[in-house]
């Protein structure tokens, strides 16, 4: 029997529906008294509000937070403001108003709360700042039926071709503010407890409801979706109750088929000491990962502590995750690493791209009754399938179904320097010992969803894995029932000298009970969404499938090619060319629109506009008709070309040569051989590690000032006529570089690239446009 101290936090005694019943009261309640409030008219900044009121705002009106500390105060505790019907909080300009988007523009705050208890906002309606709402020592707070959409979002750099590092969000320190102030949020509530936050909506932002030491609190019936960051977001904040929200499509850095990292988006996060809350019912579905939890770096090694901090069992500890819809992510259906005690039960876990559950270092953890299946389709190594706990111990997985995973349970030890030394390992670690597998289905067959599997390369049960002899030690694995055609899978796959005890008796456990708040029902309220291909994304983040979308495709060559999404029928519109009409393609993708460069123009630039379905979205672009003699090489430790450039050089006289019409290599995980153009001759050119690429062109470039534009990873060069331009000869992520070259007269130029990998991903994509 496990023990548990979430029980006197329950709402015991009281069925769902008379809650529900006395939820709808006080709303009724609370709208008749707000008729007779007393209206102020808000048209200007650092309003102060200190009585109960309605807020009215004029129609159209544009308030911007020009000090930074918020368009509205509320300046008394105890009081309601309540936006009138009609009433819209701007700080920038409107979308619709601004095509190119002025989302990454905004700043300020819209409403502000600081040290006032028992405030309620309701039926607001806030809109372009960096932080739609911010509270801080708001003890009681109520937000509630507040639409807090179109506030901050950062401008993605990732395209449907390739990832760009520069996307990664940080989530690790908060202690700050750091995520307000660096991605911004559409509710941000800090240092303060018994908050109740329902029914707000938000859409085209970057991170919904954000909590700072948000304690005892509940969070229901919100629907935080289609956004850039996070749905919810979490940092040392325990005790509260999480239930029958949608945090679907939070997302970023995800393209199905090429690359799908997820960028450390998540539909709900929690960092840093987050612990005994309840997050149930809850559809995190097509987020970076479904829950992103990680101990914190105060926990994991004492930055920012104070002196004495004892790192025993520090974590994000005995949180009760249940009946929560947690499918298709980039990364991970839940992550919950160095942390101790938590209950992952009866969720659904289904084609996350790495992982069902990752669970490193994660210890005593129940995961029960859950299902996963079809986990593990674009992973990474051996991180991949159902669930996944390197350096675990003492965590039961009990009657669960895992079905068709690329590896159902991955339990491992492998080489971590002197982790065990360090504080929070030595407080903590056990090793991966007395890890118990029982009661659980196993089902492998040839109706995986897996359809480029290597040669000869099975699903896997259970898998466990040792750097050395003894690492993984005091396995139960008993009563589970397998299921497995031979043809697609295999039970185990184990390291040398690993055994497991089959004959151990299988530990009993309980399902907490719990009421949940609420009266949505998020999960599988999207079910016609469903899968990793319904991710799909531009700049701004991913699209809703309500309203269309546009983004660049590609830009190769002669050629910039962008898609039309969620409408029937779009219109390019180029100064100095007719109108072309495009309509939606038979099959029911998107509109595919075309602009190419006329025939014989070696510099076509272009300017204009597509419009679809009431959406106008601003092109611009110049293209280099230009082609690319390209010789690609492998290279060697003797020939680095950090080191020995000459030898580098040197090795491009008997490479391979091809003739490109562009330089927008996005090779992901491999590497020239890899390529389209090398499909005829694979074996000719190099593979994903170590690969070099030397490419020149000439081109007419018309008088005047050219900027030159590079994402690598790793080194690259430009050089125009012979000097340098671009310069970035070091090992590093995708990166954005560029440099100007001024052109005295029309002329032909020489334009050399060099670029060098040396593992892992690879990008390179060159742009040339006019100044």
């Amino acid at each position: 029997m496990l023990a548990t101290s979430l029980a006197p936090r329950y709402i015991r005694g009281m069925r769902h529906d008379s809650l529900a019943a006395i939820l709808t009261l006080i709303t009724v309640a609370g709208s008749a008294r707000a008729q007779s409030l007393p209206v102020v008219e808000v048209t200007k900044d650092n309003t102060p509000i200190s009585a109960s009121c309605i807020v009215k705002i004029p129609r159209g009106t544009v308030i911007r937070d020009e000090d930074g500390n918020g368009v509205i105060h509320i300046a008394a505790p105890n009081i309601v403001v309540e936006f009138a019907p009609d009433a819209e909080l701007w700080g920038g300009p409107r979308p619709a108003d601004d095509p190119s988007g002025p989302w990454d523009r905004y700043s300020g705050i819209g409403v502000r709360i600081d040290g006032h208890r028992g405030v309620t906002l309701r039926n607001l309606r806030v809109h372009g700042f960096k932080v739609g709402v911010w509270a801080t020592k708001a003890d009681s707070l109520t937000v509630e039926a507040a639409d807090l959409s179109d506030n901050f979002r950062q401008r993605l750099r990732s395209t449907p071709a390739a990832e760009d590092g520069a996307d990664w969000l940080y989530p690790h320190r908060n202690d700050n503010d750091e995520w307000a102030k660096n991605y911004g949020g559409a509710l941000y509530v800090k240092e303060s407890s018994d908050a109740t936050i329902r029914d707000v909506r938000v859409r085209r932002g970057q991170n919904g409801i954000l909590l700072n030491r948000v304690n005892n609190s509940r969070i229901y019936d919100n629907d935080c979706s289609f956004i850039s960051g996070w749905g919810l977001a979490m940092f040392r904040s325990s005790g509260n109750t999480v239930t029958r929200n949608a945090f679907d499509f939070c997302v970023r850095g995800h393209v199905e088929g090429v690359y799908n990292r997820g960028q450390d988006s998540a539909g709900i996060l929690m960092f840093e000491q987050c612990s005994n809350n309840i997050v149930a019912q809850n559809s995190a579905t097509h987020g970076g990962d479904g829950i992103f939890g990680f101990a914190g770096l105060e926990a994991l090694n004492a930055e920012g502590a104070p002196q004495g901090f004892d790192h025993t069992r520090k974590g994000c500890n005995d949180n009760l995750f249940i009946d929560n819809d947690l499918s298709y992510a980039p990364a991970h259906g839940l992550e919950m690493t160095f942390s101790f005690g938590n209950l992952i039960l009866r969720n659904r876990m289904v084609e996350n791209a790495i992982c069902g559950v990752w669970g490193g270092y994660s210890q005593d953890t129940l995961i029960a009754q859950n299902t996963f299946a079809g986990n593990g389709g674009m992973a990474y190594g051996l991180e991949r399938g159902g669930i996944n706990i390197e350096h675990g111990s003492g965590n039961l997985i009990l009657a669960n179904r895992f079905e068709n995973n690329k590896c159902a349970v991955h339990l491992w030890s492998d080489p971590h320097g002197d982790f065990e030394t360090k504080a929070w390992g030595k407080a903590n670690y056990k090793g991966v010992v007395a890890n118990v597998l029982a009661g659980n289905t196993f089902v492998i067959n040839n109706q995986h969803p897996f359809k480029t599997l290597p040669e000869g390369q099975k699903l896997i049960a259970l898998q466990l894995r040792q750097e050395a002899p003894g690492k993984v030690r005091a396995t139960t694995y008993t009563r589970n029932v397998v299921e497995i055609d031979p043809a697609s899978g295999v039970e185990f796959q184990f390291d040398q000298g690993i055994e497991v005890d089959p004959d151990a008796a299988a530990p009993s456990y309980d399902i907490p009970p719990y009421t949940p708040l609420g009266r949505s029902s998020p999960v599988g309220a999207r079910s016609h969404l469903r899968g990793r291909d319904k991710i799909i994304m531009n700049e701004w983040g991913p699209w809703d499938h309500a309203s269309p979308m546009i983004r660049v495709l590609t830009k190769t060559g002669g050629v910039h090619t962008f898609q039309v999404f969620g409408a029937q029928a779009a219109t390019l519109s180029l100064e100095g060319q007719p109108d072309r009409r495009f309509v939606s393609p038979k099959d029911g993708g998107p509109i595919v629109i075309p602009i190419e460069a006329p025939a014989g123009t070696s510099v076509f630039a272009y300017k204009g506009s597509i419009k679809a379905a009431g959406l106008t979205r601003p092109v611009a672009g110049t293209m280099i008709a230009g082609t690319w003699n390209a010789a690609f090489f492998s290279w060697t430790p003797e020939t680095d070309p950090r080191e020995r450039i000459d030898a580098w050089r040197a090795l491009a006289a008997n490479a391979t040569s091809i003739t490109l019409d562009a330089l927008k290599l996005d090779y992901g995980m491999g590497g020239p051989r890899d390529q389209a153009f090398a499909k005829a001759n694979r074996e000719a050119f190099p593979a994903n590690d170590r690969f070099g690429m030397i490419a020149t062109t000439t081109l007419r470039l018309p008088k005047g000032s050219w900027k030159f534009s590079t994402l690598s990873d790793d080194g690259i060069r430009v050089l125009v006529n012979g000097k340098p331009v671009i310069e970035n000869w070091t090992w590093h992520a995708p990166t954005r570089d560029s440099g100007t070259f001024l052109q005295p007269e029309d002329a032909e130029v020489t334009v050399t690239v060099e670029h060098f990998e040396i593992d892992g991903f690879a990008v390179l994509n060159l742009d040339i446009e006019p100044l």
